[in-house]
């Protein structure tokens, strides 16, 4: 099923069980929620971010109709613009309006999609000719490691492979953030890999960046570099998927990915431990707010992907 098929559907369910009755009233309050629109993979914020009050009846839909002026197709089921950005063909791409809450890429309808306490909602709008679907990102920080997804909270366990010193700044950041990782592999957590390339590429979710971003969703990889340190060199991508800058072996990237129906894997890796460690240190709002992963090289932060040339 194209992306564009996969999207009506969600829509078309929810609009269904909207018009049951689902969802109506005010309710009890659940807590705070936020919301954030951009464009072009979070690289221009559209909208003030707004931070609001929920009720137990509110969904992602009615959070963003009181918040922005909207456009709804498939019995308001799916967003096709929002203040005037409408959902587009140019250039033999396809434009459309992709949400995600805390931090993961949902597989409901936004006029189904209930609202708790706590959830970072994020719509933007891009192209999707290179990857179809990107299932999570890294741009909530610190959702969803925080809080969990999809209604429900989930451990965290961070799983360090010659990482270094990356593993304990890792685990300090996460404890910053509010975040305790759970020892030993409960089901159902959200994994943290820290480590050179080389130890966590053997991963059957990390493996997904050697597919490219259709596989993985997320705009970079690992080349093959033979004689340089680690073996491999990192490269950033841009919106089509192509190279668009060669980042070398010195960068770290962290990144999240979703393999199936499995919960996210949250990626902190480069060429070498050092480079790791670079990546380890982007672990917090200020670097990773609003993009979808993020890479560093020499103190050099770059949101991924980038725009093309």
């Amino acid at each position: 099923m194209s992306r564009h098929a996969w999207v009506v559907a969600v829509a078309l369910l929810g609009a269904a069980l909207a018009a049951t009755g689902c969802g109506f009233g005010a309710g009890a309050d659940v807590g705070e929620v936020s919301l954030t629109v951009t464009r072009d993979y979070g690289a221009q914020r559209l909208l003030a971010p707004v931070h609001d009050e929920a009720t137990e009846s509110d969904t992602v839909m009615r959070l963003l109709d009181r918040s922005a002026d909207i456009t709804t197709r498939y019995g308001g089921g799916f967003v096709s613009s929002i203040d005037g950005l409408s959902e587009a063909s140019r250039d033999g791409r396809r434009y459309d309006w992709f949400f995600y809450v805390d931090g993961v890429e949902s597989s409901v309808g936004a006029a189904d999609f209930p609202l708790r306490g706590g959830d970072a909602i994020w719509w933007d709008y891009r192209a999707w000719s290179a990857a179809e679907r990107v299932p999570a990102v890294v741009g909530s920080w610190p959702q969803p490691l925080s809080g969990g997804y999809e209604g429900k909270r989930h451990p965290v366990t961070v799983e360090c492979r010659a990482a270094g010193a990356a593993c304990g700044l890792v685990r300090s950041r996460l404890a910053a953030a509010g975040v305790e990782a759970a020892a030993g592999a409960p089901q159902g957590a959200i994994r943290v890999l820290v480590g050179p390339w080389s130890h966590l590429r053997g991963d059957p979710a990390a493996a997904q960046l050697d597919a490219g971003p259709q596989a993985s969703g997320v705009f970079a990889e690992f080349a093959a570099a033979p004689g340089l340190p680690g073996g491999v060199a990192l490269r950033a991508l841009d919106e089509s998927g192509a190279t668009a800058r060669e980042l070398g072996p010195s960068a770290g990237l962290v990144a999240a990915t979703r393999r199936y129906g499995a919960p996210p894997v949250w990626l902190v890796t480069g060429a070498t431990t050092a480079a790791t460690r670079a990546a380890a240190g982007l672990l917090d709002a200020a670097h990773l707010r609003d993009h979808y992963a993020v890479a560093i090289e020499n103190g050099r932060e770059t949101p991924l992907p980038l725009g093309e040339r």
